[in-house]
């Protein structure tokens, strides 16, 4: 894992030199957890597909269109999964992280105990690449109501370094970077991805000490 605004060359010392792969988490299915892929959706290998696949309390929120996405529709899918719930964590990919963050002023994000918040997009960005296929207002940069932790590459094509700094900040969200790591997504070689698993059970024990829930978890430590 790689600060924001570490060294390069140490940052090419680690990658070449990349870590064990991370223990795996065993579930703790206090809440569901709802996965919110993005444009287009997640196609088979992607590390979402695979999550909703190996964790039982784990579903992918679907959309109708994935591919002309309006964000009042994609509210109203999510919407109804937080209806039928207590609360639930959201693990977001690259537009869904824009969906969760969109929560900020919306009654039913009282229902949202965490979010994960991987590759996000700028949605400026985002527009120039997909001319005319997006429909999602204004970028969210609200401060979220609930504990939220983004996972950030060095070499985003989809959100710089400093567009990240600055959501993370709007947000009030913790962040870890994974050095350069694309989007995140099958093309950048992410299929079934174990650190996800650890990133999520961080962020869920976050959750569970800011609730009172728990005693004496371990808070999310700030890496930029």
């Amino acid at each position: 894992m790689q600060a924001v605004g570490e060294d390069p060359a140490a940052i090419l010392t680690r990658a070449s030199h990349p870590p064990a792969v991370a223990e795996f988490f065993p579930e703790v299915p206090m809440y569901p957890t709802f996965i919110l892929p993005g444009l287009n959706g997640s196609p088979d290998g992607h590390w979402q597909r695979h999550w909703a696949k190996e964790r039982s309390s784990s579903s992918v929120v679907e959309q109708e269109d994935w591919s002309c996405p309006v964000l009042e529709d994609w509210q109203a899918e999510l919407d109804r999964a937080l209806s039928q719930t207590e609360g639930a964590f959201l693990v977001a990919h690259s537009l869904g992280c824009l969906l969760a963050a969109s929560y900020a002023g919306r009654s039913l994000a009282a229902k949202i105990r965490g979010a994960l918040l991987v590759a996000p997009c700028s949605l400026a960005v985002t527009l120039q690449l997909h001319p005319c296929m997006i429909e999602f207002g204004e970028e969210p940069l609200s401060r979220l109501p609930f504990p939220s932790l983004v996972v950030g590459s060095l070499n985003d094509p989809y959100m710089s370094v400093p567009d990240i700094e600055r959501h993370i900040r709007s947000w009030g969200s913790e962040l870890v970077t994974i050095g350069f790591a694309g989007h995140i997504n099958v093309a950048s070689g992410f299929g079934r991805w174990d650190e996800g698993y650890r990133f999520f059970e961080r962020l869920r024990r976050a959750a569970d000490e800011a609730s009172g829930r728990t005693r004496g978890a371990v808070p999310l430590v700030r890496t930029a």
